[in-house]
């Protein structure tokens, strides 16, 4: 998060940032959003159902993510894209989101807010490493798969992806 506001002040500074912008973590509304590109299936490439759910060796993964069955985290890119052109959002690292974690909203929502405090933040998109049996398993790269938690243990195993979004 102070990555995203020096970056804001950065750009903006140098007049490259248009007024009433700002970067930020994406919300976890947001980030799944982004990660499905409007599809419906397990992972935006597909519902992957020929793959094991956790670290044997597919072909259709190592297509799209780093996870526990290519064993490594890899630069951002070089894998295939979703449908949208957003890269790496299944496995490599997984990634902070803006909202606290806790329960979802009840009933059918459009964007729905996260808590407003909590003690942990949320993570999504999986990651390469098997860490005490989460995190790497390609269940756990699902486009609806969430974690979450304190910054200070996990940050060697999570990412972020900032956002440009209206400020509020």
């Amino acid at each position: 998060m102070a990555y995203c506001q020096k970056l804001t002040e950065q750009e903006r500074a140098a007049g490259r940032l248009t007024e009433g912008y700002v970067y930020r973590l994406p919300t976890e509304a947001e980030w799944e959003y982004g990660c499905r590109a409007g599809t419906t299936t397990r992972y935006s490439f597909g519902d992957a159902l020929g793959c094991d759910d956790y670290c044997e060796c597919c072909a259709l993964f190592d297509s799209y993510m780093w996870w526990c069955g290519n064993g490594r985290c890899g630069r951002v890119g070089q894998k295939l894209a979703n449908p949208w052109g957003l890269y790496d959002v299944h496995g490599n690292e997984a990634e902070w989101c803006q909202d606290w974690l806790g329960e979802y909203p009840g009933g059918s929502v459009v964007d729905p807010q996260g808590p407003t405090e909590g003690s942990g933040r949320v993570f999504r998109g999986g990651g390469w490493l098997v860490l005490g049996g989460w995190i790497g398993d390609a269940r756990h790269c699902r486009s609806a798969y969430r974690g979450g938690g304190g910054p200070e243990p996990w940050s060697s195993y999570l990412g972020f992806r900032a956002v440009l979004a209206p400020g509020q």
